[in-house]
């Protein structure tokens, strides 16, 4: 681009030029345009212009032609500039979105949002702003597990039951094992957290064995009984209820909400329940972990102390879990269950996978 006209402003605009380099309250690019005309009258050279106004040479050219067409009005307006590229036709959308939901060629399990453009022919971007709009996640993937207890129903309107509205006089406790609670010590010391850099710790590490973590969640108080025993066999499992026994106060019945792990249901156990009538179990139904509350539990203490911990052996590990039980149980929280027994059915017969 190159000056093609030259500037010859009659008296009127340039008083009306003059106005508006001198009125402060204008937009910049008004006063800019204004200024540009006005030195261009004085017979500047486009450098000295452009230097004076503070603008570029392609901009003096732009606005002399702008001026020299449209007068001191065409200054002051922009012009409409065109869309930039179309939005992409109702075919092309359809057919990512049909490609999207289908199995691909060769041997990938699903899209990546590069294949996907290179296949219809359109960009990324586009792509993905497609799958944004039609909330399309074909990178993520999502497992389930159904329960195939024929006692589904009544076991999940029981615990709910249980949760929801907990017999009075009564203790409802949250019981299940964590086991095979690795203690790993990292082979040199985590460096800490600064800003810039996240905490960091060494890869490789030290086995030092495992142990197991027994615990019962209370329902109404949030606090935790637990405790840590090596093994994983029904005469430990005794021994935790014992524990929960001489912990619950005498005259209260204690109903406990557990999974179907042959530990709880053998033979010892059945006696020993027998000889304790205060002592009623309630079994989660099959692949249905999620309605047991202690494993929230169990989730907090993974993230919370184990993954990031370095244990020097099975000791400190044990002493580690006992002390962040104490900690918790001097703040603890009631566990509030919200959803109703009618509608986890309504879910699971609908194919949606309950959530609490």
């Amino acid at each position: 681009m190159a000056q093609t006209v030259c500037v010859i402003p009659s008296a009127a605009d340039l008083a009306d030029l003059s106005a508006i380099d001198a009125d402060q309250a204008r937009p910049l690019k008004h006063i800019q345009r204004a200024r540009i005309i006005l030195l261009s009258a004085e017979r500047l050279s486009v450098l000295d212009v452009a230097h004076r106004a503070g603008v570029s040479r392609p901009a003096v050219w732009r606005w002399q032609q702008r001026y020299a067409e449209e007068g001191v009005e065409g200054l002051l307006r922009d012009k409409t500039r065109p869309p930039g590229k179309p939005p992409h036709s109702t075919d092309t959308v359809a057919e990512v979105l049909a490609l999207t939901c289908s199995e691909p060629p060769g041997e990938v399990t699903h899209w990546t949002g590069r294949a996907l453009a290179q296949a219809v022919g359109i960009s990324l971007r586009s792509v993905q702003r497609i799958w944004d709009a039609h909330r399309l996640q074909p990178h993520r993937v999502r497992s389930f597990k159904r329960s195939n207890d024929p006692a589904f129903a009544e076991k999940v309107e029981d615990i709910v039951g249980l949760y929801m509205d907990p017999p009075r006089h009564a203790v409802v406790l949250s019981l299940n094992e964590k086991s095979q609670i690795q203690a790993l010590e990292r082979t040199r010391p985590s460096r800490s957290l600064m800003p810039g850099r996240p905490e960091t710790q060494t890869h490789d590490y030290v086995r030092h064995g495992t142990t197991t973590l027994f615990a019962a969640l209370n329902v109404l108080a949030g606090t935790v009984i637990g405790r840590c025993m090596q093994r994983h066999r029904h005469d430990e499992f005794l021994r935790f209820l014992n524990t929960i026994e001489a912990a619950v106060p005498a005259g209260k019945l204690i109903h406990v909400i557990l999974d179907n792990y042959a530990t709880h249901k053998h033979p010892t156990v059945r006696a020993w329940l027998a000889r304790h009538p205060r002592w009623i179990f309630h079994f989660t139904p099959t692949s249905a972990s999620w309605m047991n509350a202690v494993e929230g539990f169990f989730s907090a203490l993974t993230r919370r102390r184990l993954k990031r911990g370095s244990f020097s052996g099975i000791v400190d590990l044990q002493a580690a879990i006992n002390r962040y039980i104490v900690e918790h149980n001097d703040r603890p929280k009631p566990f509030v269950w919200t959803k109703p027994a009618a509608a986890i059915l309504d879910a699971v017969n609908g194919n949606a996978a309950p959530s609490e």
